[in-house]
């Protein structure tokens, strides 16, 4: 389900997130720390919304109308569904639940890719967590490629919580980490949660802690870690193969 997804100006952006509003993310412009947009910005951390701080040439290239004030809010630009609908999913299939859960991932590229490969290895879903991370605005969903109208994604508020309640339903939960065992050695297969960090932090302690295993890709180059999103994909078909093809 599409929904507008920009909108500009401190009064309007204000009044977005007053009538409850899911917003995804706000630009304000840098140095501006007047009255309204303190109340804004206020209103973005109560929320746990990601404040970004731009310059002026950034804001005007965003903004449809050149009236943004200094302030512009994306808003989600499509529906989120519930772990339970990815559950509901895996059932109607008849096959053990393959979720992803994001750790804190920020560019909307990488979360549009992700959302593409979960669907294209057959992944029940996708869980992002409110704070700190990016959300479903329009450049994940267009970088999802269109994934985002057949792989469900839900927003929640304690991902390791979420894994708790998952792991009582049977799950176990692999993560990514480059100094993890390497993948091919562990059992990927069953009902499995494969949790993907930060693009430069990586997974964080709390969410680590409450992983079964962690997951190294062997690699034979020069720099020391994967894009987020490449190391998502090398990870899930690992997944896929074993739970297919052994």
């Amino acid at each position: 389900m599409a929904m507008e997804n920009q909108i500009e100006g401190r009064h309007s952006v204000l009044e977005a997130f007053r009538a409850g509003k899911l917003v995804e993310r706000v630009f304000v412009l840098k140095g501006c720390q007047d009255g309204p947009v303190a109340t804004i910005v206020r209103e973005a951390k109560r929320a746990q919304v990601i404040v970004d701080f731009v310059p002026k040439e950034r804001l005007d290239h965003m903004s449809e109308d050149g009236k943004h004030q200094g302030v512009i809010a994306q808003l989600s630009a499509f529906a989120y569904s519930s772990v339970d609908d990815m559950l509901a999913l895996a059932k109607e299939r008849g096959e053990d639940p393959f979720l992803f859960l994001l750790d804190g991932i920020e560019d909307p590229h990488n979360l549009g890719a992700i959302i593409r490969t979960a669907n294209l290895s057959g992944a029940h879903g996708v869980i992002i967590p409110k704070r700190r991370a990016v959300g479903l605005t329009s450049a994940a969903v267009k970088a999802s490629a269109g994934a985002i109208h057949y792989t469900p994604v839900a927003k929640v508020t304690n991902l390791s919580a979420v894994m708790e309640q998952l792991k009582e339903k049977g799950l176990w939960f692999v993560c990514a980490d480059m100094d993890g065992e390497v993948m091919y050695r562990h059992d990927l297969t069953g009902a499995i949660g494969l949790v993907v960090g930060n693009e430069g932090s990586g997974v964080s302690r709390l969410v680590k802690e409450h992983c079964d295993y962690t997951a190294g890709i062997p690699m034979a180059g020069d720099i020391d870690s994967l894009n987020a999103s490449v190391a998502a994909g090398v990870l899930a078909f690992e997944i896929v193969r074993q739970r297919n093809y052994l």
